[in-house]
C-alpha cells in the first residue's frame, strides 16, 4: 500500500490483519494480571510484524511524484458515495490501489522482462498501470480495461500529467467483453496484469492461455493471490471473493501449460511464466 493510500485505510492483507489480530490480543493481555511472559512474547511478535510493511516501504524505489499524486487523490476520493452511484453495481474502495512496493514491483517486472506491450484487466485509478507504463519503451504500449466510466475518467486525467500516460489506451467496458474484441483483432502482449473480479480470475487466466492474446513467451501477473489469507483459511471463513481465488490458485496450480509463484506481496502477487 502507498503512503498516501496507508492513510486511515482497513488492513486488507494477511500481514496488516495479523497485525490487527496482534494489537487486539496485546491490550487485551496488558489487562490481565500475572501476563507477563506471555505479553512480552505477544509484544515481540507485533513489533515482528508491523514493522515489517513499513520497512519494505522504505527500502523500495521511491515511487515517481504522479503515482504519488494519483495515491493521494485515490484515498481523498469519497468511493462510498461512487458505489451508490456508479452504473456498475460495484463496490469501489481506495484499498483496491495496487500502491507503492506493488507497483515498483511491477514495474520492475516489465524491465526484467523487456516487455514492449502490456494488458491491465483492472485498472481502478490507474497506479498500477502507470507504474508499469514508466517501465516501458517510449514506442512501447498499455491497454488498460476498466468497468467503470467514472474511475477511467479520474485515471486518464492523472494520465495527462506525466510523459508516459501517452502509452496508456483505456478500454471501458466489462473485462471479458474486452478480451474478446483484443482476441479478435488479433493482439497480443509481452505481459498482463490480472487485478479485477475476482469470481472471473479462472475465466481471464483461460481466456489468455487460450487464444493469442499472450505471447508464447509472456508472463501474467495476478493481484489478490492471497485475499486476506482467505485461500488457506477453513472454507468457512472464506468469502465468495476468497472461494473464489482458492479455485483460482487451484487452476493455476494444475495447469501443465504454466509455471508459477505466489509471492507474499502485498495481498498476494502470483507469477506465472508461459511454458
Amino acid at each position: 500500500m502507498s503512503r498516501a493510500a496507508s492513510v486511515g485505510s482497513r488492513p486488507v492483507t494477511p500481514l496488516g490483519i495479523l497485525v490487527d489480530h496482534l494489537k487486539t490480543a496485546v491490550q487485551r493481555v496488558e489487562q490481565e494480571p500475572g501476563m507477563t511472559a506471555g505479553l512480552e512474547a505477544l509484544q515481540k511478535a507485533l513489533r515482528l510484524a508491523a514493522g515489517l510493511e513499513p520497512y519494505l516501504d522504505k527500502c523500495t524505489s521511491a515511487e515517481s511524484p504522479i503515482l504519488s499524486a494519483i495515491a493521494q487523490k485515490t484515498a481523498e476520493e469519497s468511493w462510498d458515495q461512487r458505489f451508490s452511484e456508479g452504473a456498475t453495481g460495484r463496490e469501489l474502495e481506495q484499498e483496491m490501489l495496487s500502491g507503492h512496493v506493488e507497483g515498483q514491483t511491477l514495474k520492475m517486472f516489465v524491465h526484467m522482462t523487456r516487455a514492449r506491450s502490456v494488458l491491465d484487466i483492472g485498472m481502478f485509478t490507474g497506479y498500477s498501470a502507470l507504474a508499469m507504463a514508466e517501465a516501458l519503451p517510449m514506442d512501447g504500449h498499455l491497454v488498460a480495461c476498466e468497468v467503470d466510466q467514472y474511475v477511467a475518467n479520474f485515471a486518464q486525467a492523472l494520465f495527462q500529467q506525466s510523459s508516459h500516460g501517452e502509452k496508456i489506451r483505456v478500454e471501458v467496458g466489462p473485462a471479458l467483453e474486452t478480451l474478446d474484441k483484443l482476441v479478435a483483432a488479433q493482439v497480443s502482449f509481452d505481459f498482463v496484469f490480472i487485478d479485477a473480479d475476482k469470481k472471473e480470475y479462472v475465466q481471464y487466466f483461460r481466456n489468455l492461455l487460450d487464444s493469442d492474446l499472450l505471447n508464447p513467451h509472456g508472463f501474467i501477473c495476478v493481484d489478490n493471490t492471497l485475499l486476506q489469507g482467505q485461500p488457506y483459511l477453513p472454507e468457512d471463513e472464506r468469502s465468495p471473493n476468497g472461494q473464489a481465488i482458492a479455485e483460482f490458485n487451484r487452476v493455476v496450480t494444475n495447469d501443465s501449460r504454466v509455471e508459477q509463484v505466489l509471492l507474499p506481496v502485498r495481498d498476494g502477487l502470483t507469477v506465472i511464466r508461459r511454458l
